[in-house]
């Protein structure tokens, strides 16, 4: 049987949603077929010696934002040997990065928001704003769960609006407010799943609230014309490849007088009971159980063929 550490929790402000994801994949795993221990991250120096004295055979990754979703703990499980779930250090490293993925998918002709990379306060300019046209989008440069993210409507909110995502983070994104669709779309082993709509039950746009609590919003599969939803998935393939994904991942995007615009592709997207990578998968007939048992399969096929010669059993 197969030792399996659920590794969650972490440093990041997505701490509490990492757990409520590590829980969640707790309860689903099969336990026929794996012996599960959970690993709790409360700080950098855990990793290391909880997995070596756990004796796992692959670390199912549970943890988001940063020292978690960015290729640091990926590079920490690497040198120790230890297969784990997901995207590689590259991949997890780029999609953090929102500005870099931005840079490397427009070079590509994929469409991603315009906009302004601030690092830190001193670079805080409302002309430049100003010039961009209100209303914005105020987020930091790394993290996720809408952590952070204001939308701005004028010039007296954006300075309050950008020393909260400056706190949380060295670098932060203003682009401008793209009004339409909000659709994600979740890829597992190359194929794109069942594209999921999104409309906000109490804001403008899906937010914080509207991702993680009961009734927040509504996240449905949306049914596209044939050609813009052709033009949809490809842009979530290209997305996906171009940013070295593997296994598993979610890409975000709003589509606009028919044209999707990518926000940001998660490397590790949330599996809570609300999130929408479990929700995908369910309307293409997939158990949550069986999502697991495919990341984990894939995943060992995917470290087996990186690291050469390492087998695992």
């Amino acid at each position: 049987m197969m030792k399996i550490g659920v590794i969650m929790g972490g440093i990041s402000s997505e701490r509490e949603i990492s757990l409520r994801t590590g829980q969640e994949m707790i309860n689903h795993l099969d336990r026929s077929r794996y012996e599960v221990v959970p690993i709790v991250i409360e700080q950098r120096a855990d990793l290391i010696a909880q997995v070596q004295q756990a004796g796992i055979d692959i670390a199912l990754l549970a943890l988001h934002g940063q020292y978690g979703e960015d290729g640091t703990v990926q590079g920490a499980l690497e040198t120790l040997g230890i297969p784990y779930t997901g995207s590689g250090v590259l991949a997890s490293s780029l999609c953090m990065n929102k500005q870099l993925s931005k840079m490397l998918l427009k070079a590509a002709g994929v469409h991603t928001p315009a906009g302004l990379c601030w690092q830190g306060m001193d670079d805080y300019d409302s002309q430049m704003v100003k010039r961009l046209g209100y209303p914005v989008i105020v987020k930091p440069n790394t993290g996720g769960s809408s952590i952070g993210i204001q939308l701005v409507q004028n010039e007296k909110e954006l300075l309050p609006a950008v020393q909260e995502a400056c706190s949380l983070d060295q670098a932060i994104l203003i682009e401008p407010y793209i009004k339409g669709t909000e659709l994600t779309c979740s890829i597992v082993d190359g194929e794109v799943l069942p594209i999921i709509g999104i409309r906000s039950a109490h804001s403008e746009w899906f937010d914080y609230k509207a991702k993680y609590e009961a009734g927040g919003a509504e996240e449905k599969v949306i049914q596209l014309p044939p050609v813009i939803e052709q033009r949809v998935r490809k842009a979530a393939l290209a997305s996906y490849r171009l940013l070295q994904c593997k296994v598993y991942a979610r890409v975000d995007m709003i589509l606009c007088q028919d044209m999707p615009y990518v926000l940001e592709v998660n490397t590790l997207p949330g599996m809570t009971t609300n999130s929408l990578l479990p929700k995908s998968a369910a309307a293409a007939g997939i158990t949550f159980t069986q999502l697991l048992d495919r990341i984990i399969t894939s995943s060992l096929h995917e470290r087996k063929q990186g690291w050469g010669m390492v087998q695992y059993v």
